[in-house]
C-alpha cells in the first residue's frame, strides 16, 4: 500500500508541475521458481504516461498471445500468463514501456523452470530373447538430472560385482547375452539430491528361449493308391512352450479323415496322413513357435510316380509384350522341370534368369513357367521342357510364335535419275502375318497395274516401284505403306533430279620427273546423286592445242601421267563423270617437267659369287631422263694403284667381278652414263674370303652321316692297304689265302710277281669339294699311290690356286 501511495503521490506531483517525467517500470515478482506443467502470471506496473507496454521473451522476441501464453494490458498495468510451463520456458523476460517521446524503460523477472522426478514409459515385464544384449529400459527425467542406481536380489548392480550388467549413460540397463538365469524382478531408482526428491519402478525381466526342433527321421519312402499310412515325428522344446504346426506346401494342415495329430510327452508332436496318394507325396514342414522365434524342419515322403508332362501349348506373342509358357507335370517325387531354348541350346531352371535379364523361370514342384520380357524377333522358335526325376524323366516342346508390325530393311530412301532413266524403288519389309504393300504418289494410291511410266512388281516382304521420269513432274516424294494386323508403318522415299557431278578442286603435281608426273586431287563436293564411276584428267603440252586424257582407275583420286616430254610445259584439269554425265572441270593447273640431265649416282649392293668371283647388283635409279647407255665399273685391291675396267649394258642388273684374289680387299667406283653424260660415282668395298682348306673343302656341305660313311670307307681303304701291302711283302693275310684256294696250280713266285707290278701301278683319286659343296673333279685331285717299299705317296695338282 505504501509504493501504491507513493506511485500515486508522484503521479499527482507530476500534473500539479505540468512537465513530463520519465517513466517508471516495476514487475511483482523479480525471480520464480516454477515446476514443469505448472501455471504461473506475472504483474508489470509503469507509472507515468506509456504509450504501449510490451513482453519480450528469453529469446528477445516481442511476446505475441497465444492458446499458452497470454498478454493482458489494461492502462498502465500488464499481466503476462503462462500455462503449463515447460523446460523452454525458463530464462529472463522484460516488460517495456514507450512514452510518447519514443523512450523505453523496462523491468525483467527471472524464470526458472525444474522438472519433477518423473518415469515415462516404464513396462513391465520387459521380454528378451536368449543369447541376445538386452537393454532394459527404464525412462527418467528430471530437472535437475536425476542419478540412476538399478539394484537386482537387493543388491546395486556395480561394474565391480558384474562385468555382464552395466548402466547405460541413457540409465538403461544393459545384460550382455541375456541367459534365463538372468530372469527375475530388477528396481530402477532415481534420486534428486538437490530436492531429496526419490522414486522408483521394479521391472520384471523375463528371457525367451526360441524354440529347438529336431525330426528323428527325415525322409519316408511310400507307394501310391495301397493304401498305406506314414507318421512323421517332430520333437520340440524352449520357453515358453513352443506351438507345433505341420504345413504342406505352405499351407497349415488342418485335421481331417486324412490327416491324424498327436502330442506326446516329453515335446514330441506326430502327424499321420492316411491312404497315401500321388499327390501327397513332397515335403512336409513342421513349424515350432514361440514368443522367441520359430524353428522349422522339413520331411520328405517320396512317392515313385514316373513323370509325365500333363501341359504344354504353343505360344503366340506379340513383340514387345511379355510372353508366358506354362510347362506342367506330374510324377513322384515331383520331377523338376528345366527349359531348353532350341535357337542356342541355353537351359533354364526355377530361378534361372538370362544375361539380360528378359528369361525368367519361376516353378518348382511340378509346374513351371517360363517368362520372357520384352519378346524380341531373336526369341522366335522351339523350346524343350524337361521333367526329371530319380526314376525318369519326359520331354515335349513347344513353338514361341511372335508376331509384329511390318519393319523396314532398307534405310535409302532418296533415289536419283533423270528423264528417260528408268530406276527402281525397293520397299523391303519384315512382318509377321505378312504385311499388304501399296504405294502413294500425292495423296493418290498407285495402281498395282501400274500406269505410262510407273510400274509395280510385288514379291513376298517386297514392293518394287519401277519409275521413268518423263518430266519434272515425276520427280517427289513416293509413300510406301505395309499394314498388317499388329500395326501399318510407312516409309518416304525421294525420287531427286540427278545431276552432273561439281567439279574436283585442290589439284596438285608431284614426283615431276623429266617424262612421269602424279596428279592428286580432292573429291567433288556433290556427286550429283549419282555415285562417280571414274575421273578424267586432261593435260596437254601449253603450245598445243589439243588434250590428251587419262581415265582414272575407279574412283581414285590420284593419276599417273607417263610419256611426257622433258623440259616441256603442261596444262592439266580433272572432271568427275557419273551415270548423268561429265561434270565442270577443274582450274587448270600449269607444271614443267625436268630437263634432261646426267643420272643420279648408281645404287649397288654386293655378295660373293662362286670360287673367285663376287657379284654386284645394280639398283635401277634416276636416268635423267634419257636411259642409261651403260654402267663403267673400276675396281682394284687395297696394294694396287691401277684399275681394272669393265662396261656393262644400262639394261643389266648386275654383273660379276673375277678373277679375284682370295683374302683381299677391293675398292669399287661405279658411274652411270647417258647420252647427257656421266653421273657422280658410287664408290664400294668388299673383301675376299680366305683360301678354303683342302679338307674344309671336302668335307664341306657333308652332314654327320656323310663324314662318319667316309670314315667308315677311309678305314676299310687302309685295311685293304695293308692287306694287298701283306700280300705282296710277307705271302699273308686274306688276299693270300683266298689266291691260295683259288691259283693253288700257279707258283707262289709268280702270282706274287704279278700281282707286285699290278700293286705298283695301282692309285686312288679322290675328289676334293669347293666351298659352295660342288664336286670338283679337275684339277684339284689326290692321288695315293702305293709302292714297292710298302709306303703311301699323296700328290696334289697345285694347278689352280
Amino acid at each position: 500500500m505504501l509504493l501504491q501511495s507513493a506511485r500515486v503521490l508522484g503521479l499527482l506531483g507530476l500534473l500539479v508541475c505540468g512537465s513530463h517525467a520519465v517513466l517508471q517500470v516495476s514487475i511483482s515478482l523479480n525471480k520464480v521458481e516454477l515446476s514443469v506443467g505448472e501455471s504461473k502470471f506475472f504483474t508489470c506496473t509503469v507509472i507515468g504516461e506509456p504509450v504501449s507496454i510490451n513482453w519480450f521473451n528469453p529469446q528477445g522476441e516481442r511476446i505475441i498471445s497465444n492458446q499458452r501464453v497470454v498478454m493482458h494490458t489494461e492502462g498502465v498495468r500488464s499481466r503476462l500468463t503462462i500455462y503449463n510451463a515447460i523446460i523452454e520456458d525458463a530464462g529472463i523476460y522484460r516488460c517495456q514501456a514507450v512514452d510518447i517521446k519514443g523512450q523505453t524503460q523496462e523491468a525483467t523477472v527471472v524464470l526458472e523452470i525444474y522438472q519433477k522426478l518423473t518415469f515415462r514409459e516404464v513396462k513391465t515385464p520387459q521380454e528378451f530373447r536368449q543369447a541376445e544384449d538386452a537393454e532394459v529400459v527404464c525412462d527418467v527425467i528430471s530437472s535437475p538430472v536425476p542419478a540412476v542406481s538399478w539394484f537386482y536380489k537387493n543388491r546395486e548392480i556395480t561394474p565391480e560385482n558384474s562385468n555382464r550388467l552395466q548402466v547405460l549413460p541413457n540409465n538403461n540397463l544393459q545384460i550382455l547375452k541375456v541367459a534365463k538365469e538372468d530372469e527375475g524382478v530388477y528396481r530402477c531408482e532415481a534420486r534428486v539430491e538437490a530436492r531429496g526428491e526419490i522414486d522408483f519402478r521394479d521391472i520384471a525381466v523375463v528371457v525367451n528361449v526360441p524354440p529347438v526342433l529336431s525330426v528323428p527321421q527325415e525322409a519316408f519312402n511310400a507307394t501310391a493308391d495301397y493304401q498305406e499310412s506314414v507318421t512323421f515325428t517332430c520333437i520340440t522344446s524352449g520357453s515358453p512352450d513352443p506351438e507345433v504346426t505341420w504345413l504342406r506346401k505352405g499351407r497349415q494342415i488342418e485335421r481331417s479323415e486324412q490327416y491324424m495329430f498327436n502330442m506326446l510327452e516329453g515335446g514330441k508332436s506326430t502327424l499321420t496322413i492316411k491312404n497315401i496318394r500321388q499327390g501327397d507325396g513332397g515335403l512336409y514342414t513342421c513349424r515350432a513357435s514361440n514368443k522367441a522365434g520359430s524353428k522349422e524342419s522339413e520331411i520328405l515322403l517320396k512317392v515313385f510316380v514316373q513323370p509325365h508332362i500333363t501341359h504344354l501349348r504353343n505360344v503366340t506373342a506379340v513383340e514387345g509384350s511379355a510372353a508366358m509358357i506354362s510347362c506342367t507335370a506330374e510324377g513322384e517325387p515331383l520331377p523338376e522341370i528345366s527349359w531348353r531354348r532350341a535357337s542356342d541350346g541355353q537351359t533354364f531352371s526355377h530361378g534361372d534368369k538370362s544375361q539380360d535379364g528378359r528369361v525368367e523361370v519361376q516353378g518348382r514342384h511340378g509346374k513351371s513357367m517360363l517368362t520372357i520380357s520384352g519378346v524380341r524377333l531373336s526369341d522366335w522358335g522351339r523350346f524343350d521342357c524337361e521333367a526329371l526325376s530319380r526314376i525318369g524323366g519326359h520331354q515335349k516342346s513347344m513353338f514361341l510364335d511372335i508376331e509384329y508390325a511390318p519393319k523396314f530393311q532398307i534405310n535409302h530412301t532418296i533415289f536419283y535419275s533423270w528423264e528417260g532413266n528408268p530406276v527402281n524403288i525397293s520397299c523391303d519389309v519384315l512382318s509377321n502375318p505378312p504385311a499388304t504393300m501399296l504405294w502413294r504418289r500425292d495423296r493418290f494410291t498407285i495402281s498395282n497395274e501400274g500406269t505410262s511410266n510407273t510400274r509395280i512388281h510385288t514379291a513376298e516382304g517386297r514392293s518394287l516401284l519401277e519409275v521413268t521420269p518423263m518430266s519434272d513432274r515425276d520427280f517427289g516424294r513416293y509413300n510406301c505403306t505395309a499394314r498388317n494386323n499388329i500395326g501399318a508403318r510407312y516409309q518416304e522415299f525421294i525420287l531427286a533430279q540427278a545431276d552432273v557431278p561439281s567439279n574436283p578442286y585442290s589439284v596438285r603435281l608431284s614426283s615431276v620427273s623429266q617424262r612421269i608426273a602424279s596428279v592428286t586431287f580432292m573429291k567433288p563436293d556433290s556427286h550429283g546423286g549419282v555415285p562417280i564411276g571414274h575421273y578424267i584428267v586432261n593435260y596437254k603440252d601449253q603450245s598445243s592445242q589439243e588434250w590428251r586424257t587419262v581415265k582414272s582407275h575407279g574412283v581414285q583420286t590420284m593419276v599417273l601421267l607417263t610419256s611426257l616430254e622433258p623440259n616441256t610445259t603442261y596444262e592439266v584439269r580433272v572432271a568427275a563423270v557419273n551415270g548423268k554425265g561429265q561434270g565442270e572441270y577443274s582450274h587448270t593447273e600449269i607444271f614443267q617437267t625436268l630437263p634432261i640431265r646426267e643420272p643420279s649416282p648408281p645404287t649397288v649392293h654386293g655378295q660373293r659369287a662362286v670360287g673367285k668371283a663376287y657379284r654386284l647388283g645394280l639398283v635401277k635409279q634416276d636416268d635423267g631422263g634419257m636411259p642409261i647407255v651403260e654402267y663403267i665399273i673400276k675396281y682394284k685391291t687395297d696394294k694396287e694403284e691401277q684399275w681394272m675396267t669393265k662396261l656393262v649394258p644400262g639394261m643389266n642388273d648386275f654383273t660379276v667381278l673375277q678373277p679375284l684374289q682370295w683374302n683381299t680387299r677391293y675398292n669399287v667406283e661405279i658411274t652411270a652414263r647417258n647420252v647427257k653424260g656421266l653421273s657422280e660415282p658410287t664408290y664400294f668395298q668388299f673383301v675376299m674370303p680366305q683360301k678354303p682348306d683342302i679338307t674344309d673343302s671336302l668335307f664341306s656341305g657333308l652332314g654327320l652321316g656323310a663324314v662318319v660313311g667316309l670314315g667308315l670307307a677311309g678305314l676299310l681303304l687302309l685295311l685293304v692297304l695293308v692287306d694287298v701291302s701283306c700280300f705282296f711283302l710277307r705271302q699273308c693275310g686274306l688276299l693270300m689265302c683266298i689266291s691260295r684256294k683259288l691259283c693253288s696250280k700257279k707258283t707262289a713266285t709268280s702270282s706274287k710277281g704279278k700281282e707286285l707290278e699290278e700293286g705298283k701301278a695301282a692309285y686312288l683319286k679322290l675328289p676334293l669339294k669347293e666351298e659352295n659343296g660342288k664336286d670338283v673333279l679337275k684339277p684339284d685331285l689326290i692321288e695315293i699311290k702305293v709302292h714297292s717299299d710298302n709306303s703311301i705317296h699323296t700328290k696334289q695338282d697345285d694347278s689352280k690356286a
